[in-house]
């Protein structure tokens, strides 16, 4: 009897050795398999999924097979692991073990969408729109509605985000793109105000970020950010109303047709400081760290009028008649070649360099 248990027990143990030498087997196999696919792929994750069950749905497929031992290889040797959302690259030659690595690490495929300083609110919606690989969310919602959705109802969303370089993956809405740039601007302006010159006459930081807006849109050559905000904080301590046009023209909406007349410098909105005193109520357009740094940190001197050469650059005046003259030098006489900003490198994109904007025909800081 003990004999035939002892027979039984061995037959047992060489049947299980078996059974983990085939199962091994299989398993090895089945990791080194390449996968089935003759170039370039996308493999997508979708929110939730399981590795399990993402291994069945590539064999229904027919990108690899043995979904039996690939789920229980992973279920004994990787579990815990999470499958991040996203995409994930498949290439000719790639093993399902390259790809479980892959998974394991994370590694998604990244896309970026770059917002531009100078761009208003209409434009950030609009970049958004047009990420096919962003889950959009946002479509026929009401600026004000969108600024609820991303969990900061109260604010006004010009100027409220950071223009910069965002990466994100397939299945991110644009709802967690557009509350990272909220954030960042939240950071960036926190940090240069804590920073700001006992010159800078701002109550509060959302002040300066309207005064760098205006900054922002103004400056065609980066080193006169600081003189030019000079121009504008100097024009306030005296009383003199700022008279900038790209606050007219961002107070014309989309009438605006690319010129400025006198009647539109002379017709009153809320942000026409040719006409109201002191700075707009809210920002006119996004801005960059340079522009608040400058916004909080005004180069000291004595101009009070600036206008364009036609290269970029400005003139600085401190009085009306060397302002005058500088008008009918470089205003009134403009060359052909004329420009208020650097002439670009290459057709800009909007995901590329900012695209230089003319100034309209009025010029820039005339006498109250």
């Amino acid at each position: 009897m003990k004999r035939k248990f002892l027979l039984l027990l061995e037959t047992l143990i060489v049947v299980a050795a078996l059974a983990t030498g085939v199962a091994a087997w299989k398993v090895d196999s089945a990791l080194n398999q390449p996968l089935a696919v003759t170039q370039e792929q996308l493999l997508d994750v979708p929110n939730r999924a399981t590795p399990g069950g993402t291994i069945l749905r590539m064999q229904a497929a027919g990108t690899l097979r043995d979904a039996f031992w690939l789920r229980l290889y992973w279920r004994f040797n990787r579990a815990g692991q999470p499958l991040h959302t996203g995409e994930y690259r498949m290439t000719p030659g790639m093993t399902v073990n390259d790809l479980f690595n892959v998974w394991q690490r994370g590694e998604v495929v990244q896309y970026s969408l770059t917002l531009v300083e100078g761009w208003n609110f209409h434009q950030v919606r609009a970049a958004l729109a047009r990420q096919d690989k962003l889950e959009q969310t946002l479509g026929g919602l009401s600026d004000s509605e969108v600024m609820a959705r991303i969990g900061h109802p109260k604010a006004f969303p010009e100027g409220r985000f950071f223009p910069d370089t965002y990466k994100y993956v397939r299945g991110m809405s644009d709802v967690e793109l557009l509350q990272q740039a909220y954030a960042r601007l939240e950071e960036v302006l926190a940090s240069e105000w804590s920073e700001r010159a006992a010159s800078a006459p701002y109550s509060e930081p959302y002040q300066a970020l309207i005064m760098a807006s205006l900054v922002e849109k103004e400056t065609g050559v980066p080193q006169e950010r600081g003189e030019i905000a000079g121009v504008f904080v100097r024009r306030l301590k005296t009383g003199m109303l700022l008279q900038t046009d790209p606050t007219v023209i961002y107070g014309m909406g989309e009438r605006y047709n690319g010129k400025l007349t006198r009647a539109d410098l002379r017709e009153p909105t809320a942000y026409n400081t040719y006409v109201i005193a002191g700075m707009p109520p809210t920002p006119i357009a996004m801005v960059g760290r340079e522009a608040i740094h400058a916004a909080l940190n005004p180069v000291p001197g004595s101009s009070l009028y600036f206008v364009a050469r036609g290269d970029g650059s400005h003139v600085f005046s401190d009085d009306l008649d060397a302002h005058n003259n500088a008008v009918r030098e470089y205003q009134l006489k403009r060359r052909a070649d004329y420009r208020s900003s650097p002439a670009p490198a290459a057709a800009p994109t909007e995901t590329g360099t900012r695209e230089p904007q003319e100034k309209p025909d009025a010029v820039e800081a005339p006498a109250p």
